[in-house]
């Protein structure tokens, strides 16, 4: 067995990036069963107090990180990610691992296979420890909207730390995993990552495989990594990205060959996203980090993007229920999942309507029938016409607006959120409050494009994020323009 080196101890494993953890793991400073056990005896811990974990798998973790000892004590070349620890947010399946989506509908649902960019993290030898807590079936944007209570953030545990993915990105800020998967539907990766003070990458639609991911709104949804750094991020990128025949929609990106010169590099910056409602001091530090670029030689240019910030939340907002309304109509306390009927407490039904409406009932919280309600409406007969045929027409505007703006600059860059985390509650019961804080998000989905949040600054304790929107495809150009922020920062 290897020998720890005296530099490293239990306490400082758990801060390593996956460089770092790579370069200690082959070196052998120390196990990949003595990295692990750093993290789940951080996690037992200190997470009963952030509640970033649903489920924490420690025999098939420990089982993962021994194997991957047996691997290295044999001297075979190892993969960057092998023996490193990684949270998964629990509307992605792992084989034989419970996948609730944060809903009392799925609570003791036991995924039957691996998502495949879990099924590739495998093959990398990553190991898993566990599945992170966030918004039911990814619908919210503070964590709160779990079925099994909310997450709180790790720099002020008074404040959400953003959602859906709240449970990835908190476990990533409090060192609780050296990275996390997360999905991104209306920025559930972004703002998280930016209210947690950590970096989070919303690839292009299609560029990561959905299958294996539990569908919300499946023109929509992205996986996504969430990470300590922007070289972190660009490394599980690279292990999760690529076709897959399990998935029509997905694509591979683009390689970018020629080097990256930042004095090449036009900044597009969209007027409408500093517009009245953000927050003076959230705006003031954005505005820093992109003046920051404009010293280093890139050229910085005003745009306009009309529709994004008017019309996106808006478009979201109709498309999205409609896609909710059909994929959670599987829920019907049949197949799997939560039924009445196998509920000795309440008087059984020989109605098979009856079953369907109270299982949904019972199993579905407020926000998820709220939404399923919304899109049921707007596919209606009468009103198809008037909502979702014509969102999908201002979708096709938007796509447009980008691809205007694209031809003269080589990246966006603005806020991710008009305000810092928020406090817990302080939105809950305000759903039209609570939708507002994706307004800067929105249109990246509508448009598929990717995007990433990295930590530009702080409001007092609270972390604010930089969002950096790039062309379809291009996930390695948004990487090394945010790389270059995080070395001069």
């Amino acid at each position: 067995m290897f020998a720890q080196n005296p530099c490293f101890n239990s306490m400082e494993l758990h801060e390593l990036t996956i460089i770092q953890a790579h370069n200690g793991l082959i070196k052998q400073e120390f196990s990949a069963f003595e990295l692990t056990k750093a993290f789940l005896d951080r996690i037992e811990k200190i997470d009963k107090k952030i509640f970033s974990y649903l489920t924490v798998t420690k025999d098939l973790t420990i089982s993962q990180a021994k194997k991957v000892d047996e691997i290295l004590e044999k001297g075979d070349e190892t993969p960057i990610l092998a023996g490193v620890p990684l949270a998964v947010k629990d509307n992605i399946l792992v084989k034989d691992v419970k996948c609730t989506a944060g809903s009392k509908i799925l609570e003791n649902y036991i995924a039957p296979y691996d998502a495949t960019c879990i099924k590739k993290l495998k093959s990398l030898g990553a190991v898993i420890l566990g599945k992170t807590n966030m918004d039911e079936f990814a619908m919210g944007s503070s964590c709160e909207h779990s079925a099994f209570g909310p997450t709180k953030n790790p720099h002020e545990e008074s404040r959400v730390p953003g959602g859906s993915s709240g449970g990835s990105a908190a476990a990533v800020a409090a060192n609780l995993c050296t990275f996390a998967l997360g999905s991104d539907t209306c920025g559930s990766i972004r703002q998280p990552a930016s209210f947690c003070g950590v970096v989070g990458l919303k690839p292009t639609y299609g560029a990561v495989s959905r299958y294996g991911l539990i569908s919300m709104a499946s023109s929509l949804d992205q996986i996504g990594p969430l990470t300590k750094t922007v070289t972190d991020a660009k490394i599980v990128f690279d292990a999760i990205k690529g076709k897959d025949e399990l998935d029509s929609t997905s694509v591979e990106s683009r390689i970018q060959n020629s080097k990256f010169k930042i004095q090449n590099l036009v900044i597009g910056v969209p007027k409408e996203y500093f517009a009245k409602g953000i927050d003076s001091q959230v705006e003031e530090i954005v505005k820093s980090a992109i003046k920051k670029y404009e010293t280093l030689g890139a050229k910085v240019s005003e745009v306009s993007l009309p529709h994004s910030t008017k019309h996106a939340l808006a478009t979201y907002y109709i498309i999205m229920p409609s896609e909710v309304s059909a994929n959670l109509a599987r829920y019907d306390g049949i197949k799997y999942g939560y039924s009445t009927s196998n509920n000795p407490t309440i008087q059984q039904s020989n109605n098979l309507l009856d079953i369907y409406l109270k299982s949904r009932k019972e199993g579905f919280g407020e926000e998820v029938r709220r939404r399923i309600m919304l899109g049921t409406y707007a596919l209606s007969a009468g009103y198809y016409e008037a909502y979702y045929l014509k969102a999908q027409k201002v979708r096709t505007l938007l796509r447009e607006n980008f691809e205007k703006v694209f031809k003269k600059v080589d990246v966006l860059m603005t806020p991710v959120s008009p305000t810092p985390a928020f406090k817990l509650g302080e939105k809950i019961r305000d759903p039209l409050l609570m939708y507002l804080s994706d307004i800067y998000m929105a249109a990246a989905n509508l448009a598929g494009l990717q995007a990433i949040s990295i930590p530009c600054g702080k409001v007092s304790n609270l972390p604010v994020g930089l969002q950096i929107i790039g062309k379809p495809l291009e996930e390695h150009r948004i990487l090394d323009v945010a790389l270059i922020f995080e070395e001069i920062k």
